[in-house]
């Protein structure tokens, strides 16, 4: 007879057995025994001190490794607290699976008691369920398999009275998970990509996150073509290196890399959604004829209209590509002479000239980050936070390649910024993890600085402070001057931070940032916090809104 162990101890053994990357969460009676089981098995744990910060650590930690991480939750209100977290990550596609505790079957009268399964149905994620006993380890298989391999946020819902059980544990049990077959498209989608990039003069290929395992073949696909280079935010970083790559497309791109792209009479998308923040509200693809590769069908369109739909994996497709362009010899398009040292020149927002706006004791935000982008180690992983200032960290911190990226905003929630931070240090401690955050954000998940601080990875947060809800001050100060529901007292958020035991700098001008540099030099055992006072102003991001550059010059803000 074989080892009897609980179900819980079985689900936490299989999830450690198929390569759970870690576990993140907060542990009630519901979620002990599980999550114990996989510590136990090998996988690491961290704890959060909310629900949320654990979902939101878990899909940063996913989408810079590519691991399926953990995230470990209690039944009812555990899951409710994370469910901002685990909308953000379906909505990214980003392959998580949340073990969460559920009532006993049947027992509707609990405090606990939600329909688990509808709930996360509501937010985009794929609900699974712990059956029974016997289907126990097929079932935290499966929706371990559905993570992986179809890129879901999936939930494992599991009923406390089923986790009690006894079964009888054998290795054997684990079902193998397979892989997922690349998918070739048609040569008729082949050919009629190529002959698009054969006739055109101005050629751009842009790569999104489905495309981080093609970078090698759409630099290939572009020499071939005579394209540029460019990325979505969630792949920024892919192309870093290449002389023909602007930095990034959409709202945080330059000025002048914008215009090269709007300027474009074709755009190629590989595993990217033109959505409204990658396309300026699709000014940046309305001269352009745009074609778009992805190996979902419910991708073609979804934001904005297409020209061609090609199905398929993107290294496939931009290898085969690239075959039939290279039988016809190399193309100049984009790449006439001049142009390499133009893309260098709108590349990056540090070259761009700066017009810093002046506030008394307070620091332009632009002459700030441009100015820790200098500073700061380059191996580095970038998290922006939601808001107003998100554009800071965003688009002016420079990244190393597309692992040094992550941007939770897919569900457009800000106070994601810090937890993921957390997450990516987490991921990637070699790297110097830099979170750029907003004050409003930041003070809806300051709990967490206490697990950075338990931690103690050398990450840097960076609190663009206005001391206010910065975008909502912005986009109705023309309208109104009582804004007090959005603005608020000044906050030492320095202070705040050395009470959780990080290191916290105030900085209100250049001279400032001294002990910013001590830290640099110094161990970087505890987490760097920079309260920036800087100057409240629109950002550029805010800038392009109408209603804001309306109310620009309304004293509601002084």
């Amino acid at each position: 007879m074989g080892e009897r162990i609980t179900v819980a101890d079985a689900i936490g053994r299989t999830v450690a057995a198929l390569g759970a990357g870690h576990v993140f969460g907060v542990v009630g009676s519901g979620n002990f025994h599980a999550t114990n089981a996989a510590i136990a098995a090998g996988v690491p744990f961290t704890a959060s001190r909310h629900e949320m910060g654990a979902a939101t650590m878990a899909d940063a930690f996913s989408r810079v490794t590519g691991r399926v991480a953990i995230v470990s939750v209690h039944q009812g209100c555990g899951l409710t607290n994370a469910l901002t977290g685990i909308t953000e990550a379906a909505k990214c596609h980003t392959p998580i699976l949340v073990l969460a505790g559920d009532t006993a079957t049947g027992d509707t009268t609990s405090n606990f008691h939600i329909d688990q399964d509808a709930a996360v149905l509501a937010i985009g994620a794929t609900p699974a369920r712990v059956v029974s006993a016997e289907t126990a380890v097929t079932d935290a298989a499966d929706a371990f398999r559905l993570a992986l391999h179809e890129r879901r946020t999936v939930v494992l819902s599991m009923p406390v009275d089923i986790q009690d059980e006894l079964i009888e544990w054998d290795d054997a049990r684990i079902p193998a998970l397979g892989g997922p077959v690349a998918r070739a498209a048609d040569p008729d989608s082949i050919a009629r990509l190529a002959q698009l990039l054969r006739h055109a003069e101005r050629p751009v290929i842009v790569g999104g996150r489905g495309a981080w395992g093609a970078k090698a073949e759409l630099r290939r696909l572009a020499e071939a073509g005579g394209a540029l280079l460019t990325t979505s935010a969630a792949a920024r970083g892919l192309f870093v290196g290449d002389e023909w790559a602007l930095d990034i497309m959409g709202g945080f791109s330059t000025p002048g890399a914008a215009r090269l792209i709007a300027d474009a009479d074709v755009i190629v998308g590989f595993g990217v959604a033109f959505n409204t923040w990658t396309t300026r509200n699709g000014t940046l693809l309305d001269g352009a004829t745009v074609a778009q590769v992805d190996d979902r069908r419910e991708a073609f369109g979804l934001h904005r209209p297409v020209d061609l739909a090609v199905m398929g994996d993107a290294a496939l497709v931009a290898a085969a590509v690239a075959d039939a362009l290279e039988q016809g010899g190399p193309r100049t398009g984009y790449r006439r002479p001049g142009m390499r040292d133009h893309v260098r020149a709108v590349r990056y927002w540090k070259d761009q000239p700066v017009e810093p706006h002046e506030e008394p004791g307070r620091i332009d935000a632009q002459a700030l980050v441009n100015s820790l982008d200098a500073l700061l180690p380059l191996e580095r992983v970038v998290v922006p936070d939601g808001g107003n200032v998100n554009c800071y960290a965003g688009a002016h911190l420079r990244v190393p390649d597309e692992r040094g990226y992550c941007i939770p905003l897919s569900f457009q929630a800000i106070g994601m910024g810090l937890s993921a931070g957390i997450g990516a240090a987490v991921a990637q401690p070699h790297r110097t993890a830099v979170g750029g955050t907003g004050d409003g954000s930041f003070m809806m998940s300051l709990v967490e600085l206490d697990t950075a601080g338990r931690l103690g990875p050398g990450m840097v947060v960076i609190v663009f402070n206005d001391e206010a809800y910065g975008a909502e001050v912005n986009l109705f100060q023309g309208d109104t001057a009582q804004l007090d529901t959005v603005r608020f007292p000044e906050t030492d958020i320095a202070a705040v931070a050395r009470g959780f035991g990080c290191h916290g700098v105030t900085v209100r001008d250049l001279d400032d940032l001294a002990p910013v540099v001590e830290w640099l030099d110094g161990p970087r055992a505890r987490p760097l916090v920079i309260d920036a006072k800087i100057v409240r102003h629109p950002s550029r991001m805010m800038m392009r809104n109408p209603a804001v550059r309306e109310g620009v010059a309304s004293p509601a803000l002084a």
